[in-house]
């Protein structure tokens, strides 16, 4: 194997569908066209919104599509280390709700990026302080953010970016879990510890990178590089949801639509093929090229396979 190392990261907040599948295609043709290795992860931090029985189901969908991976970890089963990881950072408590972030902001906003000054900086003495002070919520962890902060990085798709963190995130939120076991600080550290050497992930996670590579730098680690690539949407220019139909993996293999012709789809829409003719993962590699793949968004404006030509 090279030295290449990428990883597939599905969380079980629903079941995999079209969008996803073809983001972790992607990631899984580039690390296996360079000769690298491909781990799994599964992030299922998320325990309000994670679905039972929606990990095993993710991990079938993947193995029937063709999907392999040299090494599996599931996030939930390593509180002990991001809790460790936790302790190096100067990060604080932190009981401010959107709503007091949102009327605390100096001037309009858009998206899912808030400024944050630093309301909570000193506040409390601990985790359990805090949580007491704003009970039945639940405190975050916030990473405190040195001023004049500029993160700027070359990403293998989206190009250059660059942010300053200091003035436009301000103290961002790593985690709403004692242990720190949250998507920003966790998605991190794993990363890190397993080795990664190139992330790949669809273009909605754009903003996510900057405070993940400062969070790494405060480690004393280099990031891994990053690859940004563009989603599924429905015609409302949203990324894929129920409201679009029923894409998922699991809705196809139902109906008997084989797997070869969801990949010959995903094939045809990366630009590794002229038409959405049947087609292997497995018989991908060899002409991957990340060169191909369109810079706009799939448009799903109807089910593909919907009408049975299986």
């Amino acid at each position: 194997m090279s030295g290449y190392v990428g990883r597939l990261a599905p969380s079980p907040t629903g079941a995999l569908h079209l969008g996803n599948v073809r983001t972790f295609a992607i990631a899984w043709l580039r690390a296996r066209s360079l000769g690298g290795k491909m781990i799994m992860r599964m992030e299922d931090l998320d325990h309000p919104r994670d679905k039972p029985g929606a990990a095993a189901q993710a991990i079938d969908d993947l193995r029937w599509l063709g999907f392999d991976w040299d090494e599996e970890f599931v996030q939930s089963e390593r509180h002990p280390f991001y809790r460790s990881v936790l302790a190096q950072l100067d990060a604080y408590p932190c009981v401010c709700s959107r709503r007091d972030v949102e009327s605390a902001q100096s001037a309009p906003h858009s998206g899912e990026q808030l400024f944050y000054p630093g309301t909570c900086r000193g506040r409390f003495r601990s985790w359990e302080e805090a949580a007491e002070a704003c009970a039945p919520r639940t405190p975050c962890w916030r990473f405190r953010v040195p001023p004049d902060t500029t993160i700027d990085f070359d990403d293998a798709f989206a190009g250059h970016v660059a942010q300053d963190i200091s003035a436009t995130l301000g103290d961002f939120p790593l985690a709403r879990d004692p242990d720190g076991a949250g998507y920003t600080l966790a998605a991190t550290a794993d990363d890190l510890d397993m080795g990664v050497t190139e992330v790949v992930r669809g273009d909605d996670l754009l903003p996510a990178t900057p405070p993940q590579i400062l969070i790494a730098r405060a480690l004393g680690r280099e990031p891994p590089s990053y690859c940004h690539v563009p989603l599924v949407v429905g015609p409302d220019g949203r990324r894929l949801a129920k409201r679009h139909g029923d894409t998922r993996i699991a809705a196809f293999r139902a109906a008997g639509v084989s797997p070869e012709r969801i990949i010959g789809w995903i094939a045809y829409t990366c630009g590794l093929s002229a038409t959405d003719e049947p087609a292997s993962l497995a018989g991908l590699v060899g002409r991957f090229s990340l060169a191909a793949i369109p810079h706009a968004a799939v448009v799903i404006s109807s089910i593909p396979f919907a009408r049975g030509n299986h």
